[in-house]
């Protein structure tokens, strides 16, 4: 009679409170699709949870592309964003959200007046 059994590993995973729906950017690929999530890993003995190698678990920043993971405490940018926090850390500086740049013109990347296509608007467009 031949019997096999599997040991292994599985973490559980879920958002930590006060941190839903928070999306930041992550410092090993630059994409905007990093989680806060806290990580519970158990050791599962024929894929039964049976001990689990964490009391407490791990809060990281999670990357839902590359899968790296950061813990939060090493991330106050992330820490600013929590729901209901008072303002960010000291000497975390915020980007500037207001009224058009210096200058009076359309924003770097904009092109010049009307758009910067060459064209005017309900023109069709002539090639050559």
């Amino acid at each position: 009679m031949c019997l096999i059994f599997t040991c292994g590993e599985h973490t559980f995973r879920k958002e930590v409170e006060g941190y839903e729906g928070v999306i930041c950017r992550c410092y090993n690929c630059g994409n905007h699709r990093a989680r806060v999530l806290k990580s519970n890993p158990w050791f599962t003995f024929c894929f039964i949870p049976v001990i689990p190698l964490s009391f407490r678990g791990y809060q990281d920043v999670t990357c839902e592309i590359c899968n790296f993971q950061q813990p939060l405490e090493h991330r106050p940018d992330v820490q600013a964003m929590r729901r209901g926090a008072h303002g960010p850390p000291p000497g975390i500086p915020l980007q500037h959200h207001g009224g058009p740049p210096p200058g009076g013109g359309p924003p770097p990347g904009w092109g010049g007046p009307g758009g910067g296509y060459g064209h005017k608007p309900n023109e069709p467009m002539r090639y050559g």
